[in-house]
């Protein structure tokens, strides 16, 4: 039995704590991490005790009088690290153990002493780990040269993107101090991909995946309001107040504006009615001690019922306690976000989920309904991989090269090209990368030695050097002296506008550019207030099940009467295609004013098939939301032209460099790409932005079906 292999002070922490049994996914960890030093990676449902999982067999097995550092907990957010700090603080409480949190907020007279005596458990960010290698490469060594254990939370959040590259290419970092002694442990929630995940190790082979696939039964409700105005419609809002009123709920909205929006209007229902006030915002533009407030309220206050309209913030594993409903607000932009949200509701063991979709548009219920019976199938996006992350590369060569205070050229290439993050990346590109950044002045050459140059000191002493994301420009948003949160600052951003924050509404009276300063008033007209929000990447299964549901002929007894009507309507509006191949056929409709062709395809090929319309000289609108294309050419003129469409493939880093010369903004998704040479900027765009090898796919099979 699990339990019995456990060290005597950690089944005394279980017996204190009353549990009568282990859940699955602890049973087979502790068996597994206590028997072999292989690497694992932990999956199962939100709230199935993954934390505990990974750390009562890493306590059991780990001899802390060792010195140094014994494990490392590598965190997406800081909320997160001052959430688990009190979990694992709580487990290690029969054992003389320190755990010490390590982040730009964390307390500095702790981090001193953790460096003066090398022990326990620190919890970290990718961030804040990489300011150590830094700042301060001797403390890496110090601290980290006896690491037995790094268990990495939440690493599904990490698959995919530039941070996770950041924080793959940190972990081969720390096996060079370490001399690779140390496993790894991943968890994990919702992941798409788990070879992906095993990347993260360094060592796929020696990395083994324990998967609970133990199902939380969820009770999902589909709610239709149409709406035309940029406002939610009031009967929305009336039906949500009276669904979530008598509840501890989660509300999803997907952007920071609409979360806003929500939260406001809930309020006032709830005033005029003598309803509860415990209404608030959660995003990533209210303010921390804010946000950390709405935390405590909904953890501690079992008696109270509360709404929080919030963001991706509360998506990850903040532990809030218990919630009795998640509303999801139009669809979302993954299923594996999707997923995420839902988990937030029937933490307790026994509890199911309950997850309201509402939507305001037919094809935001056309997607709600695609991604719900996408997670029913079990279907995840795999995450978009990168195989050549020259950008991350680039930053990555600054940070060693700070970090060493000067290094021979041929170390830091032969660091990189032994870095498992950049093992496909030619020898001749990182080369050539580093001696552009030369030319540059980034780095400068001091014989066979190179240094940060004169421009180079510029990024890395920045605060903002040790991110691999892009962050906006936000001004600081402040009432008498209290500071609310900040917003992207934009053009519609004025004195005298109202402006959503923290679940009030608020007049602009001044605006310090200087200082990133908004001077704000409670707002006491009726003025609208406006919104901020943006854009997401839409994986090519949802819009095929999108179109797979127009042309079935399956009743769904989840949705209500509005939405059945409205998936009937749209049902009929597209039987006038004689669509016999859901693989190839594609609906053209034809109108008097225009032709309107729809793809049912993905983002980045959408965005690829504008790029090659566009080098066709068919002029073209892109409707992100229907997936679809308007033309003002004759259906002739645009067939005549579509069979050619491929042509530019043969070519296609020219046409991408002469799009990228006119349009610079190609390269925002990517902070560190405009340091690059101009041929490996146009690399990025073309596997990062657009999708050239499905495009050419799509190219061959797709046929234009024109409406009857």
């Amino acid at each position: 039995m699990s339990f019995d292999l456990l060290s005597e002070p950690i089944r005394k922490f279980i017996r204190d704590k009353g549990w009568t049994q282990l859940r699955p996914i602890q049973t087979a960890a502790i068996a597994k991490i206590l028997a072999s030093d292989e690497n694992f990676i932990l999956a199962s449902r939100t709230a199935s005790g993954k934390t505990e999982a990974a750390f009562l067999p890493i306590l059991s097995k780990v001899n802390f009088n060792d010195s140094g550092v014994q494990v490392l907990y590598i965190s997406p957010l800081i909320a997160l690290i001052n959430d688990q700090f009190y979990r694992i603080e709580e487990l290690c409480k029969n054992l003389d153990v320190t755990v010490t949190k390590w982040h730009g907020e964390a307390n500095k007279t702790l981090k001193e002493k953790i460096i003066k005596n090398p022990n326990g458990i620190v919890l970290i960010t990718p961030e804040s780990l990489e300011a150590m290698f830094v700042n301060k490469p001797y403390n890496v060594k110090q601290l980290f040269s006896n690491l037995k254990y790094v268990v990495i939370d939440e690493i599904h959040s990490f698959i995919g993107t530039d941070r996770g590259i950041q924080l793959k290419s940190i972990l081969s970092r720390l096996q060079l101090v370490n001399n690779k002694s140390f496993s790894i442990v991943g968890l994990s929630a919702t992941i798409g991909d788990y070879d992906e995940a095993k990347k993260f190790t360094g060592n796929e082979l020696n990395t083994k995946v324990l998967l609970d696939r133990t199902a939380k039964e969820i009770n999902a409700v589909f709610r239709y309001f149409k709406n035309k105005n940029e406002e939610l419609p009031l009967e929305l809002l009336k039906d949500l107040y009276i669904e979530t009123k008598d509840n501890k709920v989660l509300i999803f909205p997907n952007s920071r504006g609409r979360a806003e929006e929500v939260a406001v209007k809930l309020k006032k229902i709830s005033d005029r009615v003598n309803g509860q006030s415990n209404y608030f915002s959660h995003h990533s533009s209210v303010d921390k001690e804010v946000r950390e407030y709405v935390e405590y309220f909904a953890k501690n206050n079992n008696r109270q019922n509360f709404c929080i309209s919030c963001t991706s913030t509360l998506e990850l594993g903040i532990d809030i306690g218990t919630v009795d409903e998640v509303v999801q607000i139009d669809a979302t932009h993954s299923i594996a976000s999707l997923i995420q949200r839902v988990g937030r509701s029937g933490r307790k063991e026994g509890e199911s989920s309950n997850l309201f979709l509402y939507a305001t548009n037919e094809w935001s219920l056309l997607q709600s309904l695609a991604c719900w019976l996408l997670y029913k199938e079990g279907f995840i996006e795999p995450p978009l991989s990168t195989a050549k992350p020259y950008d991350i590369l680039l930053h990555q060569a600054l940070s060693i090269a700070k970090g060493h205070s000067g290094i021979l050229l041929t170390d830091l290439i032969k660091q990189l090209k032994e870095n498992f993050t950049f093992n496909q990346i030619e020898l001749s590109d990182i080369e050539e990368i580093l001696n552009h950044l030369i030319e540059i002045d980034i780095l400068e050459k001091l014989q066979h030695e190179v240094i940060i140059g004169v421009e180079g000191e510029k990024i890395v002493n920045s605060r903002d050097f040790y991110s691999v994301f892009n962050t906006e420009e936000n001004f600081k948003v402040v009432n008498s002296g209290n500071t609310i949160g900040e917003v992207p600052f934009s053009p519609q951003i004025k004195e005298d506008e109202n402006i959503l924050l923290a679940a009030k509404i608020w007049k602009i009276k001044l605006i310090d550019f200087k200082s990133k300063k908004i001077e704000v008033t409670p707002a006491k007209d009726g003025k609208k207030p406006m919104f901020f929000g943006g854009d997401a990447i839409i994986n090519s299964r949802i819009r095929e099940k999108m179109f797979e549901i127009l042309y079935g002929k399956i009743d769904y007894d989840f949705l209500d009467q509005q939405s059945c009507d409205e998936i009937e309507i749209m049902r009929k509006d597209f039987s006038v295609f004689n669509i016999l191949n859901l693989k190839t056929d594609r609906p053209l409709l034809k109108t008097e004013r225009h032709l309107q062709l729809f793809t049912f395809t993905g983002t980045r090929i959408n965005r690829t098939l504008q790029m090659l319309l566009n080098i066709a000289g068919i002029e073209n609108d892109l409707d992100e939301n229907s997936s679809s294309f308007y033309f003002e050419v004759s259906k002739q003129e645009l067939l005549a032209k579509w069979n050619s469409l491929s042509q530019p493939f043969a070519e296609i880093d020219t046409h991408i460099t002469n799009l990228f010369e006119s349009k610079p903004a190609l390269l925002n998704f990517s902070k560190w790409g405009y340091y690059l040479p101009q041929t490996f900027q146009v690399k990025l765009i073309k596997d990062k932005y657009f999708d050239i090898p499905n495009t050419e796919q799509l190219l061959t099979l797709i046929q234009p079906i024109e409406n009857i």
